[in-house]
């Protein structure tokens, strides 16, 4: 197979898929460079505050269990009554910042979500050690208000405090925003609210799931492109969502904000998602959020269109916790997928009661995001369902950070969170100031990622002509290649983001500062060793 068949035959893979065959070439660079692979969006930093009282939590835990049985490694169960009491003692606030945090979390818990403290220190101790199912199997009691309380604070900026959602968003937490991709996906086919052939909408360019699995034979849906162009800094109009006012179209999913363009909805955005609900009733939203808290007074979809919409979060970009799988579903109790459920033809009721059936006894109005938890565990272990307790935990902990913290600061602001924010808008600055390309500084960037234009950058520091060269003479994936077999680069191709040929996505959160200095310095220098090659065509 020659190289150019190599590289027609790559450009078939996924991004992700493109990306991991670059990283061998990258650790092998003719150049012996530095690696520097920016093509994961997992960030280098954590959260620690919450991990060390997790920490705590178990040894509490392990002290508690000892109380009924102990024989050597083993140990019994816990009790709630007077376990608060308990833990106040075994706790050393004055010297361990993390009991501090521990008990300043109890009380906030008790005092503003009105939450009973020794119920909430028996879920946290049996949660963190893991000693029981998760009952309820959707989401553990306590979890589901302190979470819900978050959600609000960073998701649903602008909308009042009596109108938060947080009383009539019901939760279903998940193994990382994959899983909850992954299930809402199924259980709206198991349901019969997408079908093969129906329209849905996508806003481009989107993480690449979103556009892969729709194609997959499972689901066999159209795709409506509604795009968001280099040429408006990568923020949709609100010219392109009026064609979710169709209603053939039946969903439309986003990331939110994007991923690769980084850039959240604009309030015109918003305000045309809900016009656009009001003249298509019918459709159904899924927004993808995990970058919301990197944009200042962020507002979610959920909180324009909350009854048509399903909201997935994330803790992993946040907190540094990708490998702790901490992702949630948001849905409002009233909500037009259990509407649509309800006004199915009867043989499709039918088919679903029996579905249903074996594990409530009212299935016809199981509501969809409890079917989701059903389906999840393919129905017949729907009584062992739901995300483990520990994880549980270090979601609900990451969240009472984060209230803690704004009760602290004041003003809706979380010192975390602008340290978080910070350090990928310094990665993007270094970035855009190597390759002497103008930033958006726009409050809707998150700076998660940036959106290279190869061509243009071409255009830009040499000429058009140089740019119609490399569109013509060799495959979207020959500078990517290059720029990790010869540099040591990894990037990702956005083209299976949705995005034009010749654009590569940059994450600003894996590598240190400096590096994006370095990335910027390599992709200048392939470049011009390019148009070395070109003027040395253009002079035979």
């Amino acid at each position: 197979m020659s190289l150019k068949e190599e590289e027609k035959a790559l450009e078939k893979l996924g991004a992700f898929e493109i990306s991991f065959k670059m990283l061998s070439l990258a650790k092998n660079n003719e150049k012996q460079n530095l690696f520097l692979n920016a093509g994961r969006g997992n960030p280098n930093w954590i959260q620690t505050i919450s991990r060390l009282a997790f920490a705590r939590l178990v040894q509490f835990g392990v002290q508690e269990s000892k109380r009924t049985i102990d024989k050597n490694d083993l140990a019994g169960y816990t009790e709630q009554e007077g376990i608060r009491e308990r833990l106040e003692t075994f706790l050393e606030p004055d010297t361990n910042k993390e009991d501090a945090f521990l008990e300043e979390a109890i009380q906030y818990a008790h005092t503003k979500l009105h939450i009973d403290e020794d119920e909430l220190v028996k879920e946290w101790v049996d949660g963190v050690i893991g000693n029981n199912y998760p009952v309820p199997s959707r989401v553990l009691k306590n979890a589901e208000i302190i979470i819900n309380h978050y959600l609000c604070s960073t998701l649903y900026h602008h909308t009042p405090k009596k109108e938060c959602l947080t009383k009539q968003t019901q939760l279903f937490p998940t193994e990382g925003g994959t899983a909850a991709i992954t299930y809402i996906f199924h259980s709206l086919r198991e349901n019969h609210l997408i079908q093969a052939g129906d329209k849905i909408a996508l806003n481009t360019p989107i993480f690449t799931p979103y556009i892969e699995i729709p194609e997959l034979n499972d689901y066999r849906m159209i795709e409506i492109d509604v795009r968001s162009t280099e040429e408006n800094h990568w923020q949709i109009s609100a010219d392109s969502i009026k064609q979710l006012e169709d209603p053939e179209i039946k969903a439309f999913f986003i990331v939110n904000p994007s991923n690769p363009g980084s850039m959240a909805f604009d309030d015109k955005a918003l305000e045309a998602v809900a016009e656009a609900v009001k003249k298509n009733p019918n459709l159904m939203i899924i927004t993808d959020d995990v970058y919301g808290t990197f944009v200042d007074q962020f507002r979610s979809v959920y909180a324009v269109a909350p009854h048509n919409t399903i909201l997935v979060y994330s803790y992993s970009k946040l907190f540094g916790a990708t490998g702790w799988r901490l992702g949630v579903i948001g849905m409002h109790e009233d909500n037009i997928f259990d509407q649509l459920i309800a006004q199915l033809p009867a043989d499709e009721k039918k088919e679903l009661h029996q579905r249903y059936q074996q594990v409530v006894l009212d299935p016809d109005h199981m509501k969809f995001i409890d079917r989701m938890v059903a389906d999840s565990r393919s129905i017949g272990l729907y009584h062992t369902s739901g995300l483990s307790t520990p994880q549980q935990m270090m979601e609900t902990l990451f969240s009472l950070a984060h209230l803690l913290n704004v009760e602290h600061d004041g003003q809706e602001m979380d010192h975390y969170i602008q340290e978080a924010k910070s350090i990928v808008a310094t990665r993007y600055q270094n970035l855009h100031d190597g390759l002497s390309l103008k930033g958006n500084n726009s409050r809707h960037n998150a700076k998660y990622y940036s959106l290279i234009d190869i061509y243009e950058l071409a255009e830009t520091l040499y000429d058009a002509k140089f740019a119609q060269y490399l569109k013509t003479k060799f495959e979207q994936v020959d500078f990517l290649l290059e720029l990790a077999k010869k540099n040591g680069v990894v990037l990702m191709d956005g083209v299976g983001f949705g995005s034009k040929p010749g654009v590569l996505r940059v994450s600003q959160a894996n590598l240190p500062d400096e590096d994006y200095k370095m990335i910027a310095h390599q992709v200048i220098e392939l470049l011009d060793e390019y148009h070395q090659e070109y003027e040395a065509s253009q002079n035979k």
